[in-house]
């Protein structure tokens, strides 16, 4: 029997004014999608907001649906988008941002395992990390330098 160590190193940022700039934009963005989710049946609002590497800025929020789980999330939202809008631009950076309506949540939220699994999809295809950063309604935000930090045994490919 051998033990295998998996380790996971992320970023924490107390504030998102300790973000650089373009994060901080980027994140604004999220902000704003999250405010239009449609969710309301959770009453949980997600935005998302993709940094592409042609300079394009994507949005999505979740969308909710009565005949659960028909809703999509707000990070498959937008990376699907992009991936239709603009086939084949890399995806440099999402920032993700999440809360509910009856409290505010203040912890980190990273992506669900759905949206994961998508993200690493697209990390895998143009083979380049994307970096993601993640927070709740308000404080702290948790940086990512690639997918493979929050899902270290990705299925990918290569098991098909």
């Amino acid at each position: 029997m051998q033990e295998i160590k998996i380790t996971t190193i992320l970023t924490c940022y107390d504030h998102i004014n300790e973000l650089p700039q373009q994060t901080q934009k980027l994140m604004e963005h999220a902000v704003e999608a999250r405010k239009n989710a449609y969710a309301p049946y959770s009453n949980f609002r997600v935005g998302a907001a993709l940094l592409l590497a042609n300079g394009e800025v994507v949005t999505g929020n979740n969308q909710e649906n009565a005949a659960y789980p028909s809703g999509l999330c707000a990070e498959r939202v937008a990376i699907f988008h992009a991936g239709a809008k603009y086939p084949g631009v890399q995806i440099k950076q999402i920032a993700i941002t999440a809360t509910s309506d009856l409290h505010v949540n203040k912890t980190p939220i990273p992506p669900c395992g759905a949206c994961r699994q998508s993200i690493a999809e697209y990390e895998m295809r143009q083979d380049e990390a994307i970096e993601i950063y993640f927070m709740g309604g308000e404080g702290k935000i948790m940086k990512s330098n690639s997918l493979k930090d929050l899902l270290p045994l990705v299925f990918d490919k290569t098991y098909l």
